[in-house]
């Protein structure tokens, strides 16, 4: 098949849509406000909180894909305490994740070879792959010796780049509602199809590059992969659509999606910032110049912990980071676990169960 051009495409949309569209980026541009008034503008915590965000996101995104892991799994998995190989692939969608918000300042083509880079690095055995567009033919939806009955047999490989220039050109229009160009350029992506795998995550990490390139947010990451994940079926069939030239489908599935990410959104922050909270009255008479207060909120990143990790991504000295655990522990606050190479580990569970009621949560029709 040959893609249709986006590049200078006229797009008309009934104003019912229209009205659901300007809804919903007005749910996302709150949601992004309210994450730094809830924490406060330039707030240290915000730091982490953007992270945890950006690696719900990572992970709804993969479990699109059926690639499940657990927040302990993810956690472990970056500290290099995990045997999970899907939590090495998630961990992957997380550097794609974060090469996508970099690419929102420059969205060119040498950006998104990079997202895919990222991601395929994580995957073994896909690294001659890794950040180049493919050579043969694809398709989706049957078995990798035919494309016989397949949903979607993608361009040939000689379109490409041409394809890809043409949706970068598209991506770059400014006259278009923000949520409707996210929704298109990610459904074009996936009809490019510009990798032999991994288009998936990529399409859906651009997303987050056009939200951010476009000013619709600027802190945070909403978790619009996770409003997608809740109805896979609709967003699967709008795709399809999309393919036979009706874009409304796809638009309606992220308008959805963008609704539920802001709302959602807002309570896994109010959920997060609660176990913060518990744990400063559990630390209550701990000295004010105490490196605990730099390890606390860094728990919601990382909510497993070793003296090692503390060290290199606090610039604490081993001494205290030591100190730092120990009166974490005493207080309450971590409990400490035995590592898959045999090190101690220290987790918080309140925010590990956070997590995993959001995930689990997702995936209730």
């Amino acid at each position: 098949m040959v893609p249709a051009r986006l590049a200078s495409l006229e797009l008309s949309i009934s104003a019912a849509l229209s009205a659901d569209v300007e809804e919903a980026a007005g749910a996302l541009s709150r949601f992004d406000m309210y994450a730094a008034s809830r924490l406060g503008a330039g707030n240290h915590v915000l730091g982490p909180m953007s992270a945890v965000l950006l690696r719900t996101e990572a992970t709804s995104s993969s479990q699109i894909e059926h690639l499940t892991v657990g927040a302990k799994n993810l956690a472990l998995e970056t500290i290099h305490e995990s045997s999970s190989d899907n939590a090495a692939i998630v961990v992957g969608n997380v550097r794609a994740m974060e090469a996508a918000l970099r690419l929102s300042k420059d969205m060119d083509e040498e950006h998104v070879l990079a997202m895919h880079r990222a991601l395929m690095l994580a995957q073994p055995g896909w690294e001659e792959e890794a950040g180049r567009y493919r050579d043969r033919l694809v398709w989706v939806g049957t078995d990798s010796y035919s494309p016989r009955g397949a949903s979607h047999v993608a361009p040939q490989a000689e379109l490409i780049p041409a394809a890809m220039r043409d949706l970068l050109a598209f991506i770059a229009r400014d006259d278009l509602p923000v949520i409707v160009q996210c929704a298109m350029a990610h459904a074009q992506f996936e009809t490019i199809h510009p990798f032999s795998d991994g288009n998936g995550r990529c399409g859906r990490a651009l997303v987050h590059a056009i939200l951010q390139n476009k000013g619709l947010v600027h802190a945070t990451t909403p978790p619009v992969s996770a409003g997608l994940l809740r109805r896979t079926d609709s967003y699967f069939d709008a795709l399809t659509a999309f393919r036979n030239g009706d874009a409304e489908p796809i638009v309606e599935s992220f308008v959805e999606a963008c609704l539920f990410a802001a709302s959602s959104g807002e309570r896994l922050i109010d959920d997060l910032t609660h176990q913060l909270d518990l744990a400063r009255e559990q630390l209550q008479g701990t000295r004010s110049d105490s490196p605990v207060w730099r390890v606390l909120p860094q728990l919601i990143e990382q909510p497993i912990v070793t003296t090692k990790y503390l060290c290199e991504a606090l610039g604490l000295s081993k001494s205290q980071s030591e100190r730092a655990i120990r009166r974490m522990e005493s207080a309450g606050v971590l409990t400490a676990r035995s590592g898959r190479q045999r090190n101690v580990i220290w987790e918080h569970r309140g925010i590990l169960d956070v997590l995993d009621a959001y995930a689990v949560g997702l995936r209730r029709r």
